[in-house]
């Protein structure tokens, strides 16, 4: 019965940056590993960054690294994704999920362009 709801994507400029945030219900969040995936048209579903249950640990794609920061607040039930000097390249649904992928949000869109 999990739910999880993404928000904060947009439409922004190379270089610029955005915070993606993730809210879960109906599961207990704070015994889940969390993560961040993105999908573009016509390709795969890809990894983007993961954090372990308590907060502690994280992994991120080659390609982010250095630009993305995951973290999460168990008292909030919130995972987010902070996004810097971003690149058309970032253009993609992003969705979070439990690293077990047994529970995936609706995604929010972010485009970068101009």
């Amino acid at each position: 019965q999990g739910l999880l709801v993404e928000s904060g994507g947009g439409l922004v400029q190379p270089g610029g940056s955005l915070r993606l945030s993730c809210v879960a219900s109906g599961f207990r969040f704070s015994s889940y590993a969390m993560s961040w995936y993105r999908q573009a048209p016509g390709q795969e579903r890809d990894l983007v960054a993961s954090i372990g249950s308590l907060g502690t640990t994280t992994n991120y794609a080659d390609s982010v690294k250095g630009r993305f920061t995951i973290s999460r607040d168990n008292a909030k039930n919130t995972v987010y994704l902070q996004m810097h000097s971003l690149k058309p390249e970032d253009t993609a649904m992003y969705y979070c999920g439990t690293r077990s992928r047994d529970y995936w949000g609706q995604g929010t869109q972010v485009t970068v362009s101009s």
